[in-house]
C-alpha cells in the first residue's frame, strides 16, 4: 500500500536527521530535502556523508562526498577497501550517536547496505530514488524490503512495484518536474545560445561516458549529415558535459569525410534541448528532460553484442525511454542495436521534425505526463519522512 502523507506540522523538537549522497545528482536532491525538513524541524541537525549544495544548507559531512563518487567496476575494485572504511566509520558514528532516521539517497550499492545495519539497530530508514528493481534483478526487492521503512520513488511506476511487493512506500514526483517550467522558452534559449531563431535546430546527445560517446557519436553524426542532405537548413548542436567531451565529438566531427554544419557547446544541455525542434540522444535522464521541455525525440543506443544479448534477457519491461515507460506506450521512438543505422535514426528524426500534427500530439502528451510527475517532490519527501519520524517507530 502506498505511504499516506501528512499536513506539515512545524515542530521544536531538536532531532538528528542522518543523510547519506553519493553523487552530485543526490546532493542536489538532498539539498531541497534539507531545506523542506528544516521548515518543519527548525532545530534539527543534519549529518552524515554529501557534497556542496547539501553543505550550504547547514549539513554536517563527515566525509567528503567525492571520494563515494566512483563509476566503473576497475574503480571501484581500486577503492573498495577506502569505500568499506567509509561505511564502517559512518555506522560506527550512527550507532554512537543515533539519529531519528537514515536517509540513503541513489547510489544504492552503498546506501542500501548502510540502510540494513541502521535498520537493524533500531534506526529508521528511508530510501529515496528507487534503484531499476522493477527492470531488472528484481530479486533485489527482498534486500531493499529488509533494509528500508520507506522507500520514497520519482516515478508512479515504481510506487506500483513496491505497494505489490508490501513496501512501504509514497511517490514524490520529480524534482525535475518542479523546475523545469510547463512551456519551455525556446527563443529565449537559442537567442543565449547565439543561434538562429527562424532555422530549424537539431540537437544530439550521444552520452556524458567517454564509451558512449564512441559508441553513438559517429552513428548520431552520420544520421545528422543524413538529414542535412534532405534538409539542408537544419542547424545541429551538440552540447558536451566538460572538455574532454569536446574534444572527443570535435574529433568525431573532423573525422567525417563530408565536414558537417556543426556547433558544439560546453555544458548548457538543457539549454540546447530547450532551443530544438527535435533531439537525437541515448537512452537515459537525458529522454526525462527532453519529455519535460516538450521536445519530440529519437532514442538510439547500441552496446556490445555480448552486453546486448545479456541485458535482453535480464530486462523486464517493454521500453527503455523514460517517456514510453511513464505513458505505457510508445511516444518515442526507439532504435536500439542493429536497428539504429543512419538511416533509421535520420528518418524517424525528419519526421518528427516536419509532421506538426505528430509534434502537437507530442507536446500534448508530455505535458500531461508533466503534470503528473510535478509534485513539489522536495514538499512531499519531507512528508513522508516526518511522518515516520513522528511515528518514533514503525
Amino acid at each position: 500500500m502506498e505511504h499516506r502523507l501528512t499536513t506539515a506540522v512545524v515542530s521544536d523538537r531538536k532531532i538528528t536527521i542522518g543523510i547519506v549522497a553519493g553523487e552530485a545528482s543526490g546532493d542536489i536532491l538532498g539539498a531541497g530535502l534539507i531545506r523542506s525538513l528544516r521548515a518543519r524541524y527548525p532545530r534539527a541537525r543534519f549529518v552524515g556523508i554529501g557534497g556542496d549544495e547539501m553543505i550550504a544548507e547547514g549539513f554536517c559531512s563527515l566525509v567528503p562526498m567525492e571520494r563515494l563518487s566512483v563509476m566503473g567496476l576497475v574503480e571501484v575494485l581500486g577503492r573498495i577497501r577506502e569505500l568499506f572504511s567509509i561505511r564502517a566509520r559512518l555506522l560506527e558514528y550512527f550507532f554512537a550517536t543515533p539519529p531519528d532516521v537514515v536517509i540513503g539517497i541513489d547510489s544504492p550499492d552503498f546506501t542500501l547496505a548502510i540502510e540494513r545495519r541502521c535498520r537493524d539497530a533500531g534506526i529508521p530508514t528511508v530510501h529515496y530514488v528507487s534503484p531499476s528493481v522493477w527492470a531488472w534483478r528484481q530479486k533485489r526487492i527482498f534486500k531493499i524490503a529488509k533494509s528500508v521503512d520507506l522507500m520514497l520513488t520519482l516515478f508512479p511506476f515504481e510506487a506500483r512495484f513496491y505497494e505489490e511487493h508490501q513496501v512501504p512506500v509514497a511517490f514524490v514526483g520529480h524534482p525535475l518536474a518542479d523546475r523545469i517550467p510547463m512551456i519551455p522558452e525556446t527563443g529565449k534559449a537559442r537567442r543565449e545560445l547565439g543561434l538562429d531563431d527562424r532555422a530549424p535546430l537539431l540537437a544530439v546527445l550521444p552520452g556524458s561516458r567517454a564509451g558512449e560517446v564512441e559508441r553513438l557519436g559517429t552513428l548520431f553524426l552520420e544520421a545528422a549529415r543524413w538529414i542535412q542532405e534532405r534538409r539542408p537548413d537544419l542547424q545541429l548542436v551538440i552540447p558536451c558535459v566538460n572538455r574532454e567531451r569536446e574534444k572527443q565529438v570535435r574529433d568525431l566531427v573532423d573525422a567525417l569525410e563530408v565536414k558537417l554544419p556543426v556547433t558544439i557547446v560546453r555544458g548548457q544541455s538543457r539549454e540546447v534541448m530547450a532551443a530544438s525542434d527535435v533531439v537525437l540522444l541515448a537512452s537515459g535522464t537525458a529522454t526525462l528532460e527532453a519529455m519535460l521541455l516538450k521536445k519530440p525525440m529519437v532514442v538510439g543506443y547500441r552496446l556490445s553484442n555480448f552486453s546486448y544479448a545479456l541485458l535482453s534477457r535480464l530486462v523486464k519491461v517493454p521500453h527503455v525511454a523514460l517517456p514510453n515507460l511513464l505513458a505505457k506506450e510508445t511516444l518515442v521512438p526507439e532504435l536500439l542495436q542493429d536497428d539504429a543505422t543512419p538511416e533509421s535514426l535520420g528518418s524517424a528524426v525528419l519526421e518528427r521534425l516536419e509532421n506538426q500534427q505528430e509534434r502537437q500530439r507530442l507536446v500534448d502528451a508530455f505535458t500531461e505526463l508533466h503534470l503528473t510527475l510535478k509534485q513539489d517532490a522536495d514538499e512531499k519527501a519531507a512528508n513522508a519522512i516526518s511522518e515516520l519520524v513522528e511515528r518514533g517507530q514503525v
